[in-house]
């Protein structure tokens, strides 16, 4: 039940702050998050992870969709891997250990 809770409030949280905020504030948010809920090591970075890939891939996803995805195409001739992929990966490592960071906090 907690885990849920965590990624609700962090999809909840980090959506607020990346409106107003730089892209390094879901960090913050998720490490906020994880520090309150209380979660243990690996649950938390599971829920910082999911959170901010949906939230991140959600974003792309309707940018993409809002500019007939031009950039996105030109972008994957680059890469190997998809944008959309590789957007909510980088994400989801970030929420996912400063979410683990704020668990490892409030455990020590």
């Amino acid at each position: 039940m907690k885990f849920l809770v965590q990624l609700a409030a962090t999809v909840v949280v980090c959506l607020g702050l990346q409106l107003f905020l730089p892209w390094w504030s879901i960090a913050v948010g998720a490490a906020g998050v994880a520090f309150v809920v209380g979660n243990k090591g690996l649950k938390s970075f599971v829920a910082g992870f999911l959170a901010i890939a949906l939230l991140w891939g959600v974003f792309a996803l309707s940018i993409d969709l809002q500019t007939k995805a031009i950039l996105t195409d030109k972008i994957n001739q680059l890469l190997p891997l998809h944008a959309l992929v590789l957007t909510m990966l980088v994400g989801g490592l970030v929420g996912g250990f400063a979410a683990l960071t704020g668990a490892l906090i409030k455990s020590s």
